[in-house]
């Protein structure tokens, strides 16, 4: 390992919220849902925006442009100095929105000190791994669900790569063969790397732990083992229970660190871990409290 990776890893494991149980407790991370395209459907996936009563992935209040990301991140920031991390997960995938880049390279340029994170499906992470790096990214959270195509078949119904769209046997050889290469550029990168696993009762609990030598042998810095959110296509499955889970955990300990504190966050969450805001409405407060003070001057 080289003397810049390590020092990235240690600076990013001690204030980066999603990659140290430690430091969820102390810093926060922002969320900006500036990525509306998907380019795989997972069976497990419903994206609803316009959703303020929901907690899950793929969930926000509004889709943001570029220059309201930015002006949300000046604003949450001057009013919480807790903030270390800020992500674009969502509500599609980053890698498939080109105002993801926008963002990040205009977030970097003002706030270089802050650590920029992305989160994937993998298909598209060895085409735009340069751009990830030109845009200041540090570290990456890649969902990984399946080594073998027959499991991956249950898993997804399509995916879009280079402008063409791919179902059954082709799309699932193609979208595991470019996140196991993009798993291994972004490590040769210098990226720190975190592997999200969906639980899926009956599909691909069996497989996890060869996610995690895989991935562990690859260099990946920590895994994330996530229960089933029942929904879509897999509404009629039952969601993991903690014991089953936490099992899973301890045998994959033994090939690459747990992430235990998740809280499956929105793709507009922002705060500290478990202690999330609604975004709209605490946007909506600095405004009008901005405006009052105006009023009354």
């Amino acid at each position: 390992m080289s003397h810049l990776k390590i020092y990235r890893e240690k600076d990013i494991m001690r204030t980066h919220p999603c990659f140290s149980k430690e430091a969820h407790h102390k810093f926060g991370r922002i969320h900006l849902p500036v990525a509306p395209a998907c380019n795989i459907q997972c069976r497990y996936c419903l994206r609803k925006y316009d959703c303020a009563n929901e907690s899950r992935p793929g969930i926000t209040s509004r889709v943001l442009t570029p220059a309201e990301a930015l002006e949300r991140v000046r604003l949450l920031i001057e009013r919480n100095d807790c903030i270390s991390v800020i992500g674009v997960a969502g509500p599609g995938d980053p890698l498939a929105n080109d105002e993801t880049f926008e963002v990040l390279r205009a977030i970097n340029r003002e706030f270089p000190e802050l650590i920029l994170c992305v989160s994937t499906n993998g298909l598209y992470l060895s085409d735009r791994l340069d751009d990830l790096i030109k845009s200041g990214v540090r570290s990456l959270t890649i969902t990984i669900n399946a080594v073998m195509p027959e499991t991956a078949e249950k898993i997804y119904s399509w995916i879009y790569y280079k402008g063409k769209r791919y179902t059954g046997r082709d799309a699932v050889e193609c979208l595991l063969c470019n996140q196991w290469r993009g798993l291994r550029n972004a490590i040769d990168a210098g990226l720190i790397v975190k592997i999200n696993t969906v639980l899926i009762p009956g599909i691909n609990d069996t497989e996890i732990p060869l996610i995690a030598w895989l991935a562990g042998g690859k260099g990946a810095d920590i895994m994330n083992i996530m229960p089933l959110i029942p929904q879509a296509e897999f509404e009629h499955l039952q969601r993991p229970p903690h014991e089953v889970i936490n099992r899973l955990r301890e045998e994959c300990i033994k090939y690459i660190p747990q992430m235990t504190h998740c809280r499956q966050c929105r793709a507009d969450a922002f705060g500290i871990l478990g202690e999330d805001k609604d975004m709209e409405l605490e946007v909506l407060n600095a405004r009008i409290g901005e405006e009052y003070c105006e009023m009354v001057i």
